[in-house]
């Protein structure tokens, strides 16, 4: 089967420090935080009380949304989700369709969107006996696939409409079956991105797992500290991300502005084996999934300028770090930059690789390479300092010129997905 060219020719963004693209892509230059202290984690005594939530208007929202939408959708990740795919289909030069469009599809990917702070009103309504005021909306508002569904209310796409849950490798792995669907031949374009929601059930249930961070409850923009030696859990978020996804002579027969080329991409799961578990990674996985997407892309490692990491802000960074210079397999001068987008927003779970994968475009395609904050040289782990030029972990932005970039997530049960990004060439 003859490969497609596959290119990003749209993208959209609600997340915790910025929320469309142009306040996005400025928080990322600027290393701003969208962390903050949650009252609700407080008056449920979490030990993490701090969130990454993200402000969205109601300018916004009636920038994207029918009014219907505004009075029925109350889950978060769906209102998140719908937001950014609404965004990155304006940004690709695409309209809603008034007809089935069967060369159209999309993957949307959630995490347990009925765990979204919106089920509150509904379970006190259920738990009094008074289900009849609950309304016709809550099994669709709670499903995995409730953000493609109401989405594509809008859009009217008849390709492959698809719904995907890996834990925190979700929308990395929604890109990669967005792409695979177009290698296929199932569809020109694909929507493709993931969403997670925010409140006190979601949070409340990691905390119980004692995997948050719970002594920075007083400098909340100071919580997530990828690579840190401080680190001590990481911080939960919400939002969505999304990109659209085309076949280059899709993209070139509407005229369409083409951001960057998806050229590699590849999936796989240590099996809770040799050292992997529902928790923690195959290192040996690891190693393999970052390795075939290189093998995939036809490239060699020294071409790629930037790693887009998973780096929580937990104890598992150092590990990440030994896998990425085993698999990469170069000198220390020849190995790339590295970055997290967590150090500002948090770990947003089932949202991180797609909110991730947009900020590969945007440095991509303006010319930077975005800081880690809440790090310095001083405070980078020791385990990290002894295997990682700290050099390459850029503690200021970089302008910079970038012409590939790997993106990487690995998700509870023990799954990884890496996916390569590289600028346009005709």
């Amino acid at each position: 089967m003859n490969q497609k060219r596959v290119v990003i020719t749209g993208m959209g963004v609600v997340a915790p420090n910025g929320v469309g693209i142009s306040e996005f892509s400025e928080a990322l230059y600027r290393g701003k935080s969208g962390i903050k202290f949650q009252e609700d984690s407080a008056n449920q005594n979490y030990r993490c009380q701090v969130a990454g939530v993200p402000t969205v208007s109601e300018e916004y929202i009636d920038k994207y949304f029918p009014n219907i939408y505004k009075e029925v959708i109350k889950n978060n990740a769906i209102k998140y989700g719908c937001l950014a795919g609404l965004e990155a289909w304006a940004n690709a030069g695409l309209s809603p369709s008034k007809e089935r469009k069967s060369r159209w599809g999309m993957v949307f990917g959630a995490g347990a969107p009925g765990l979204d702070e919106f089920i509150i009103d509904p379970i006190e309504k259920l738990n009094i006996g008074k289900s009849r005021t609950v309304g016709t909306t809550l099994v669709p508002q709670s499903m995995t696939s409730g953000t493609g569904a109401y989405l594509n209310q809008l859009l009217g796409l008849g390709g492959p409409v698809i719904s995907n849950s890996s834990a925190c490798s979700t929308g990395s792995e929604a890109i990669l079956i967005g792409y695979e669907q177009i290698q296929l031949g199932k569809a020109d374009i694909m929507l493709c991105g993931s969403t997670e929601g925010i409140g006190r059930f979601i949070w409340g249930a990691f905390d119980t797992m004692r995997i948050l961070v719970p002594n920075s409850n007083d400098a909340p923009e100071k919580a997530s500290k990828p690579m840190s030696q401080k680190s001590s859990g990481f911080v939960p978020s919400g939002g969505a991300g999304t990109l659209i996804l085309e076949t280059l002579e899709s993209a070139q027969a509407r005229g369409a502005n083409i951001l960057a080329e998806l050229v590699g991409v590849s999936q796989n799961c240590g099996g809770q084996r040799n050292g992997g578990s529902m928790t923690a990674p195959n290192s040996e996985a690891v190693i393999e999934c970052i390795k075939s997407a290189i093998n995939h892309a036809n490239i060699d490692a020294s071409e790629i300028d930037l790693i887009s990491g998973h780096l929580t802000s937990t104890m598992a960074d150092p590990i990440e770090i030994e896998n990425w210079v085993t698999a990469l397999n170069l000198p220390p001068d020849k190995l790339p930059a590295i970055n997290t987008v967590k150090s500002m927003i948090g770990h947003a779970i089932s949202a991180a690789g797609s909110i991730e994968s947009v900020a590969c475009i945007i440095q991509l395609t303006e010319g930077f390479i975005h800081k880690n904050i809440n790090i310095d040289a001083d405070t980078i782990h020791e385990k990290i300092k002894n295997i990682y030029p700290i050099e390459k972990i850029p503690l200021e932005t970089e302008r910079r010129e970038i012409q590939t970039i790997i993106k990487s997530n690995f998700g509870f049960g023990d799954v990884n997905c890496s996916l390569i990004f590289s600028k346009f060439k005709p």
